[in-house]
This record gives C-alpha cells, structure tokens and sequence, in this order.
C-alpha cells in the first residue's frame, strides 16, 4: 500500500537561449530525476512526472557522459528512461491537483531557468504546497522554479528562507555562466533567500522547515532521503497522537 504520492515537476525546455541569442541544448538531468524518484519508491511512495503542457523534455545529454557526470551516470540514466516510459503521459502543470501530493521535487538541468522560474501555474501550486505544509524539494537548478511563488502582496514567497543551489563557482565551473542571462545563486540571493554552497559538485543539502534543497547533482539522492526521513517523522506523529 502506497504512504502517499509525490510529484515530480520537470521543466518542458530543450533549449536554453543565451545573451548573445544562440541556443544550448538542456534537458532533465538524469541523476536528479531518477535518485529522488528511486529513493521514493523504495520507501513506498508512488511517484507522478508532470510538466508544462505535459512535455516530455528530453534528456540533457551530459548528465549521460561519464567524463561529466561521472561514471554512474548509465545506470540513473536508465532508471530515469524507464521511470517515464512506465509513467507514460506526463500530467499538464495547470490540471495537477496538490491535495493528491504529500510532496512536490523539482529537479534540474538548465530547463528551470529557461520556463519554470516564470510558470504561473507551478507558482500557484508551490505557493498552495507550502500553506498547507507539504514537502517540497529543490535540487540543482531545480531552486528556480521557486521564483514563481508569490505572497498575496506580490512578495516572494521565499524570501527569508535557507536554501541552496547549483552555485555560480559550478556554473563557471562547467562553462555556461558566460552568456547566461542571469545566474541561479545570485539571483536567489538578489531576491532574499538566505543561499549557502558548499563545495564544488561535492554533495550538500540545506533543510528549512517543509523546504528541501540539494546543492548540485551529488546533493539528490541526500536530498530525497532527508525528505524521507521528514515525512516518516511527521507519519509517526500522527499514529501517536491517535
């Protein structure tokens, strides 16, 4: 029996277009869809994909070179291929019901930055998730699609917040912070949230209340478990106040 559902939101973006108008290719990173999606399961919970639109965005294709994301690289990459294929359609952002979710996981590659850092239904659905306490989790530049989450007055919803992101060292580090029309860190930083780092693309993950966040790829697997672990807390509770 199913402890609850979780939603994976992906972003819908192939592209990621660059100040000086030419286009890199993105895609869903694999190690950050498919860890939380494995370790999700593993204990229990089911798992939906769904997108802007319900696109299926295809694969960023170094997180499936080892010489980039390391010599595991196959195996999430498979996981992740076969966990969609499973699933099949993705649901559309704007029908997803919240109250289903006990919580939502928001993973990277570059497609946040590019059309989640500005959907308005995901703002809606983030901003619903948090009043009512669910769990949502962030990972790389999944932190993006946090920006869209506004108070009643316009405010950021998470301004104030401990969390952290795929720095603007690693976006230098892996050669695309040149030409990008704003950095994820820094813009985080810019908008009130409390950002740490820690080191290059080595795994690090900050937890603030139901707020989740895992640093770089490294950080998804640590990242879901935390979520775990917070959710068989509040499961525990409940049966003792019973």
């Amino acid at each position: 029996m199913s402890k609850g559902k979780v939603l994976i939101v992906m972003s819908a973006a192939a592209v990621w277009e660059r100040t000086d108008g030419s286009k890199y290719p993105t895609g869903y990173w694999a190690e950050e869809l498919a860890a939380p999606h494995a370790k999700f399961e593993e204990a229990g919970y089911a798992v939906d994909f769904a997108s802007p639109g319900g696109v299926l965005q295809p694969l960023d294709e170094h997180s499936a070179d080892p010489a980039v994301a390391g010599e595991d690289c196959g195996r999430y990459v498979d996981h992740a291929q076969q966990a969609l294929k499973a699933f099949g359609p993705l649901l559309k952002l704007d029908e997803v019901d919240i109250d289903d979710y006990v919580a939502v996981v928001l993973p990277g590659g570059h497609g946040p930055v590019v059309d989640l850092f500005e959907d308005a239904d995901l703002g809606r659905l983030l901003a619903r998730a948090d009043k009512d306490g669910k769990l949502i989790g962030a990972v790389c530049h999944g932190p993006a699609a946090l920006l869209r989450a506004k108070e009643a007055d316009g405010g950021w919803l998470f301004a104030g917040r401990r969390m952290t992101a795929f720095t603007d060292e690693e976006e230098r580090m892996f050669g695309t912070a040149e030409g990008a029309p704003w950095l994820l860190a820094s813009r985080l930083r810019e908008m009130g949230a409390i950002h740490s780092g820690g080191a290059a693309y080595e795994e690090y993950t900050v937890c603030d209340g139901n707020l989740f966040t895992g640093q770089n790829p490294a950080s998804s697997t640590r990242m879901a478990e935390n979520m775990i672990a917070a959710l068989d807390r509040r499961a525990r509770g409940a049966a003792a106040s019973r």
